[in-house]
């Protein structure tokens, strides 16, 4: 896993960076994963012939780590700039992860929570990036997220009603 771990360490100097010239000036909703963590709880869920996608890719890191190790990936990735990055980096560690730009919410998706409160916190809306995948979130068997407090519900919301009932949601909570 040496490559995966050069990649992670791109991620995090990626990162310090960006921190610096951009979150650091202006709020800015990435922020990268544990990524030990999430390798490690992929490698629990990795299985021959499954595709995986990760809600608000970032960078690729994880999508990229994902295609690494065996599994068919993809990103979806709301900041277009932030999708260059990741397409860079697939393409310097010889990675076939696909990214697409656009929102993970499926198109016509509305949120409610259970007191009818529509708002959904950091998650964009933009044209829905499963088109630029065709593939829609039930062609998914594991799909990834690492939502800010308060968003995971609306995570589970989406796969509850457009996943693929037999698909894995692995949420991140917290560092």
């Amino acid at each position: 896993y040496a490559r995966v771990r050069q990649l992670m360490e791109a991620g995090r100097d990626f990162y310090h960076t960006f921190d610096l010239e951009v979150r650091q000036k202006n709020f800015h909703p990435f922020v990268p994963a544990n990524y030990d963590q999430v390798l490690d709880t992929l490698l629990a869920h990795n299985q021959p012939g499954l595709r995986f996608l990760e809600w608000g890719s970032g960078t690729g890191v994880i999508t990229i780590m994902a295609d690494m190790i065996g599994f068919e990936a993809y990103g979806i990735e709301i900041d277009a700039p932030l999708v260059d990055v990741a397409r860079k980096l697939a393409k310097k560690y010889q990675s076939n992860a696909r990214f697409a730009v656009g929102s993970f919410l499926p198109m016509g998706y509305e949120y409610r929570d259970s007191t009818g409160d529509t708002r959904t916190g950091t998650v964009g809306h933009a044209v829905s990036g499963y088109l630029e995948l065709q593939h829609p979130l039930e062609d998914f068997d594991v799909v990834y997220g690492y939502p800010w407090p308060g968003e995971a519900e609306i995570m589970e919301d989406v796969m509850r009603q457009y996943g693929n009932p037999k698909a894995t949601l692995l949420i991140q909570r917290g560092a």
